[in-house]
């Protein structure tokens, strides 16, 4: 595993290289989101779907600033010394929404580990802002830090109701010490088991990559660990390395693997959603309507 271009990777793979960004696509909701003060997911951390989403309009709205506490080898998300805490950023995301006409909204945050509660009170004040203000209201996904275990945060935000709660896994246990260094495998398990027992109406989902060296047993092995701590739903894409500044790809999964690793999935009792550019919160609302309902035309298309 090595940073920096300090060695060759791999060439893209043909089912890698026939994905274009569409520039042009996405000057009108970065606009909107520039107006009223509001990051995205989608852009900080390089996202490769984000020209399709955001030309159907959609986003992953980036809470409690730009500037995350951790600095993971995988991502390009800023990381530092975070500012405090923008009191309107609820209001801003409430109107975001609504100019937006979204019925889905999917809500993440960087890590606020200078923070008693983690931020979690910015998740349970955009969840209550969009229930009180948006008539009928979207349903509302987030997406979490692990809280560094703290399960007093996790609580907040079970007791704001949103209708997904999603945490993502990331790797496998062998590599978050280069790959996650700040968290613990065992803290995104008990995020996870600490919805299904004190939310169980809520849709309990996580995500993970794959191209950092894991091996395909380790990546089952962790989808057994995820069906034991009662999760639901399972996105798994490749890593693409955002810039020469994080840790570099391994290996680029083939197709047919990722299929294998949705029917393996599946015979768990998982809805695993697994495909090259999948990513946790891409295509939200057809994995919600995934698990919610059984029409056929519903499930996500890689």
């Amino acid at each position: 595993m090595t940073f920096g271009g300090s060695a060759p990777q791999a060439a893209l793979p043909e089912w890698i290289r026939g994905r274009k960004l569409r520039l042009d696509q996405l000057h009108e909701i970065k606009s909107r989101m520039r107006s009223g003060g509001l990051n995205t997911v989608c852009e900080e951390a390089r996202c490769p779907n984000r020209s399709e989403c955001f030309s159907q309009g959609t986003a992953t709205f980036l809470i409690n600033g730009r500037v995350c506490t951790r600095n993971c080898s995988y991502c390009s998300i800023a990381h530092g010394r975070p500012e405090a805490l923008d009191p309107d950023e609820p209001r801003q995301l409430v109107e975001a929404v609504r100019s937006m006409g979204l019925n889905y909204v999917v809500i993440t945050a960087v890590d606020r580990d200078d923070l008693a509660d983690g931020g979690a009170v910015g998740f349970v004040q955009a969840i209550a802002g969009i229930k009180a203000d948006l008539d009928p209201s979207p349903k509302i996904e987030v997406l979490t830090p692990d809280f560094r275990g703290d399960m007093e945060a996790v609580d907040r935000i079970i007791e704001a109701g949103p209708d997904v709660y999603n945490h993502n896994v990331e790797t496998v246990p062998r590599l978050y010490r280069a790959v996650r260094r700040s968290g613990q495998y065992r803290w995104a398990m008990e995020v996870l088991q600490r919805v299904a027992e004190r939310g169980p109406g809520i849709i309990r989902k996580s995500g993970m990559m794959v191209g950092l060296g894991e091996t395909v047993d380790e990546v089952e092995a962790v989808l057994v660990d995820l069906k034991e701590a009662g999760c639901q739903v399972v996105t798994i894409g490749q890593y693409l390395r955002p810039t020469a500044d994080q840790v570099e790809v391994s290996r680029y999964w083939t197709p047919e693997e990722f299929e294998a690793l949705e029917h393996r999935g599946r015979d768990l009792g998982l809805e695993v959603i697994a495909g090259p550019f999948v990513r946790s919160s891409y295509r939200a609302e057809e994995a919600y309507l995934g698990v919610t309902t059984t029409d056929p035309a519903t499930v996500l298309k890689k």
